[in-house]
Order: structure tokens, then sequence, then C-alpha cells
């Protein structure tokens, strides 16, 4: 058992989360070992500054070399200013890097989780071999230290845990499979969903491969915030389960009924619609069939940094890729995928076409020539009123989960 410090209805202060932080590290035999310090991008909510601070005292003296490895899955890389930002610091002995997901170099393989146990974990779903390929230093390091966020995820359920393995700091190849099969599941079907999924049994299986040491601390962190509700520090697989279950209890919100209109407000932390669109993901499960989901954010300009391929894809519900397969299958699965939620649910027939249960508006800086190209509404944001009496308005949309009781 590990012990969880804090809960649902509990505002950590500063202090105790420190003191969590050196007291759990202390317990663990870390002296002389090399540590790689996992943590997340920009795109999500956490205090890191503070948590790295505790770490670096935790660690100073005790660690022989220190790597903390930024988990931007396919993001864009943070640049310098950026880092120094996001984690505070400098500290002293901590070698900081983006994953670089893109240079082969960067990366390797450490074995491969066979065709029959994939079908299996997937619950038939798909079943091939998969090669699992992570950031190197992942081995090259006795420990791995993962610290991020628990938060409602489209892909896997919760996320937090084995994901920031993969597909934080994995190969493109793992990352397009694992974010198809939650494709396959849909996106409204696993958001939110408690316990292990069959995406997170996946990263379990894969994360076991994983030859160095693995701890993680779990944080669950108030949407849009720094604050804390909860922290738990132990196997990745245990701090996760503790904090999802905060998780649930914190940042998902219930409504009686459908809503036909909502306004997603997006914060500036997403800067395309690659992870902006998570605005819309977080309330699907609310909105009316036929109702419409319109996401304000004049601050992206861009579809997607790292992924322009979803330009000429367009997005389009699941069935639309699979009855046409032998026509998307060479494109990056996970690009796939990504198209899939944020279009949401919807059906496709070689003669009807595509009939899609809601209505997907971008009223955001990206040229209204694009937004229609890829198979979404436009609508000028200056037109905008952000206290619209005929929608349901999300502000800070991204993080907290909506769904009907």
């Amino acid at each position: 058992m590990i012990e969880l410090l804090g809960g649902p209805d509990v505002t950590l202060d500063d202090a105790a989360v420190r003191d969590y932080v050196l007291r759990t590290l202390a317990s663990h035999d870390l002296d002389g070992r090399s540590v790689c310090v996992i943590v997340p991008d920009g795109t999500r909510s956490c205090p890191l500054p503070m948590l790295l601070s505790a770490v670096h005292e935790a660690l100073h003296g005790r660690a022989s070399h220190v790597t903390v490895l930024v988990a931007l899955g396919t993001h864009a890389p943070m640049t310098e200013d950026q880092l120094a930002a996001h984690l505070g610091g400098p500290y002293e002995g901590f070698d900081v890097r983006n994953h670089e997901w893109w240079q082969p170099s960067a990366l390797t393989s450490i074995g491969v989780i066979p065709a029959a146990r994939v079908a299996e974990l997937s619950e038939g779903r798909m079943s091939q071999d998969v090669d699992v390929v992570l950031n190197r230093a992942v081995v090259e390091h006795d420990v791995c230290l993962v610290i991020g966020p628990v938060f409602p995820h489209e892909v896997v359920g919760f996320s937090g845990g084995n994901k920031y393995f993969f597909p934080g700091v994995a190969g493109q190849e793992i990352i397009d499979f694992s974010h198809w099969l939650g494709a396959l599941i849909t996106s409204a079907s696993i958001i939110g969903t408690r316990g292990v999924t069959p995406v997170r049994a996946l990263i379990d299986q894969a994360a076991a491969l994983i030859p160095s040491r693995r701890l993680a601390l779990c944080l669950v962190v108030q949407s849009g915030t720094g604050a804390l509700h909860a922290a738990a520090l132990g196997s990745p697989e245990q701090a996760w389960a503790a904090a999802a279950e905060v998780s649930a209890e914190t940042h998902v919100r219930y409504l009686d009924a459908p809503v036909s209109k909502v306004l997603s407000i997006i914060p500036t932390k997403y800067d395309d619609m690659w992870t902006g669109a998570k605005g819309f993901y977080k309330v699907e499960p609310v909105v009316a069939d036929g109702g419409q989901v319109i996401l304000y954010a004049p601050h992206i300009t861009r579809i997607a940094a790292m992924h322009p391929e979803i330009e000429k894809i367009g997005y389009h519900c699941r069935d639309y890729f699979l009855k046409q397969w032998d026509r998307f299958k060479g494109y990056h699965w996970g690009v796939l995928a990504h198209s899939t939620h944020l279009r949401g649910a919807g059906t496709y027939d070689p003669v009807a076409g595509e009939r899609l249960r809601v209505t997907v508006t971008l009223a955001t800086g990206i040229p209204e020539d694009v937004v229609r190209a890829a198979n979404l509404d436009y609508l000028d944001p200056a037109s905008v009123r952000l206290d619209d009496p005929g929608a349901f308005v999300v502000p800070q949309a991204g993080e907290v989960l909506f769904r009907l009781r």
C-alpha cells in the first residue's frame, strides 16, 4: 500500500507537499543511483517548480546523476525560455532535455508485445506485434521517477502513471498504435472510465518491459491552477490508481440533461488545435444530438504544429476511416485517432456519406478556408459572446470532464 496525501475535498499547502516528497523519496534506495525524472510539458496544469524543487532537495547528494526529461509525446519541443518558466530552477546537477520523439538516435527498443497478447489486452480489437520503443534515457538510468497530474483522458480513461512512458517518451509507432486502439473504443466511451481500460492495459504491459526501476509521483491538480488536491508516490500502477480515484471525484462534473450548445473557452497553454481539441473531448458526452460545440481560441492560429497531415485528412468520425481503411491505413494512426476524437461520434456509408452527431465550430485565429477544408465549421472569434445566454459556457476548458447523470 502507498500513502495518499490529501483527497477530493482538500487543498494541500506547499509545505505539506514538500514534506511528503522528501519523506517518501527518503524511503527509497536512491543513493548512488542515476535517476531520470519524467515530467509533463506545458499542456498540463501542474506546480512543477515547487515539485522539482522538492525532488532536487531529496536527490541532491544522493543520486549519481539526474536527467529531467520532458514528456512531449508527439507535441512540439519546448524552448529554453519555456522550460525555464515551466520547470523553475535552475537545479544544480539536473540535465534538462526534451523527449526527441522525431530523432531515431534518441530512441531504443526494449522488446516486443506479441500479437496474441495484444489481442488479449485490446479485447480482440487489434492483433499485431508491437515494438516497444522509447527514449533511451529511460533505460540508461537506474531509476525513473514520473512526476505528473492525473486527469480524465480521451485515449486511456485517466491520464498519468505509466502513460508518461507511453506515449510521453515513446516512439511514434507505439504512440500511434495505442491512440488508434483508443479511437476504436471512441473518446466518448473511454474518457473518464475508472480502472484499467484496454489502452491502460497495453501501456502497463509495455512499461513492464522497462529494465529500470519505476516510481511515480501522481498528482491531482485543481484544474487551471497550481493547487493540489492529492499526491501519491510509489509504483506507477499503485500511485496512478490512487490518484485516479481522486481525479474521478474532482475532475468530473455531472449535468441533469444534455445541452444543445457549448462554448468551450480554450486556455493559452494549448497553442494549436492538436492540443486545444481537449476542449471538445471533455464536453462531447453532454451535447445533445444535433448540438454544437464552439471552441473559442483566438490565440490558436494553426491546426497542428507537428502533424500537418491532419489538414489533408480532415476531421472525421471513426467509421469514416474504418470503412475506407485501404485509403487511410498508410497515415500515422495517431493522426487518424486525433481526427476522430475532435469530430466525435458519427456514421459513414459509401452512398449516404458521413453523418455526424454534433457540429464542431472553430472560433480561432486559423483561417476560414483551412478550417472548412478540414471538415469543421468556422466562426469569427470577434463575433463570439463569452457570456452567451444560449450556451453552456466552459471556462478553462480541457481538463474537467462533463457527463450526464
